[in-house]
């Protein structure tokens, strides 16, 4: 498969970060476009990290390869029942027409059998793990794809995708501690974090559509706000995601020091340049190319960074 390259598919130019050829394999990662499982994968690792804190045995390759797997397959069981939902607006969209189903490239049976595959894989993973893991599973599911429907009634349906990303972290801290953390709020506090980081860039990410999501009554912010107060409203989540991740540090929710805080400090340094960049655009010129680009370049960057650095403050704990 070769990324970004070949002649655009039926339906218009093919989006970023997926791939071409007609293999069935390329079409599948297109359809829930496998390298964004970059950008929330290593969150998965980081409370994986935190979940060795209190059960240092719970790390084990087993353990390691079966989080991958959960991940990797509620991600595409997420992504594929949202695609197979909206696929009557993804093909009046000029911007999303060349998708799989309906630029024609997948069918319904074909996505359906995808989802249901991965569901299945998920659950089977998660019991894998812990009887715990495994008796969330469904409701993490439920809740993954409840998302789906959210754009057709509220306008904050980017929290509700926060929340939906922030289930990464908190099941690979129970996959690892084998119980909820102690105190309560710590895991809290964590997905909090995580879900104002993922609201605010799927804020950003929705300015692509505003014109087409008041003109078909799909409810985002910026649809409802307007770009401007929109970017405003990005910038205070995640202002609150870097507080969040400050208070598990300084408060010592969990045992972190100062090179996870150095992460930490790092993260918002991205964030503020990638909020700089996209504040110098014309509201009304929006160049959608760099909003794509932008919100998965800077994405895998903030995820990465910060797995690596948690990762470097719990080694050099011993």
């Amino acid at each position: 498969m070769e990324l970004g390259a070949g002649d655009p598919p039926p339906g218009g130019p093919r989006e970023g970060q997926t791939f071409a050829g007609g293999s069935l394999l390329a079409r599948y990662a297109s359809f829930v476009k496998l390298p964004h499982t970059l950008f929330a994968l290593p969150f998965a690792g980081v409370g994986a990290i935190l979940g060795s804190t209190v059960n240092p045995a719970g790390v084990t390759w087993r353990a390691a390869l079966w989080i991958v797997v959960a991940f990797a397959a509620a991600r595409f069981a997420a992504m594929g029942f949202n695609r197979i939902v909206d696929r009557r607006w993804d093909a009046l969209n000029p911007r999303t027409a060349a998708r799989e189903l309906p630029a024609g490239r997948l069918s319904p049976v074909q996505a359906w059998a995808g989802v249901a595959v991965a569901s299945t894989l998920f659950v089977l993973a998660a019991w894998q793990l812990n009887p715990l893991c495994g008796w969330l599973s469904p409701v993490a599911l439920a809740w993954v794809f409840f998302y789906s429907y959210t754009k057709r009634f509220t306008h904050w349906a980017h929290n509700v995708l926060g929340f939906s990303l922030a289930i990464a972290p908190v099941g690979a801290y129970l996959a690892v501690a084998g119980h909820w953390s102690r105190p309560w709020y710590s895991l809290v506090t964590l997905a909090s974090a995580v879900m104002f980081w993922v609201a605010g860039f799927d804020i950003i990410y929705s300015l692509q559509d505003v014109e087409f999501d008041r003109a078909h009554g799909l409810y985002s912010l910026p649809a409802r706000k307007g770009v401007q107060r929109s970017l405003l409203i990005a910038r205070v989540f995640h202002a609150h995601a870097i507080v969040f991740f400050i208070v598990l540090g300084v408060l010592h929710r969990f045992p972190l020091h100062s090179f996870y805080l150095l992460g930490v400090a790092i993260t918002a340094v991205i964030l503020f340049r990638e909020h700089r960049m996209v504040a110098k655009q014309d509201p009304q010129r929006l160049d959608l190319k760099l909003i794509d680009r932008a919100f998965f370049h800077a994405n895998v960057a903030v995820s990465s960074m910060f797995f690596v650095f948690t990762l470097l403050d719990r080694l050099l704990q011993g």
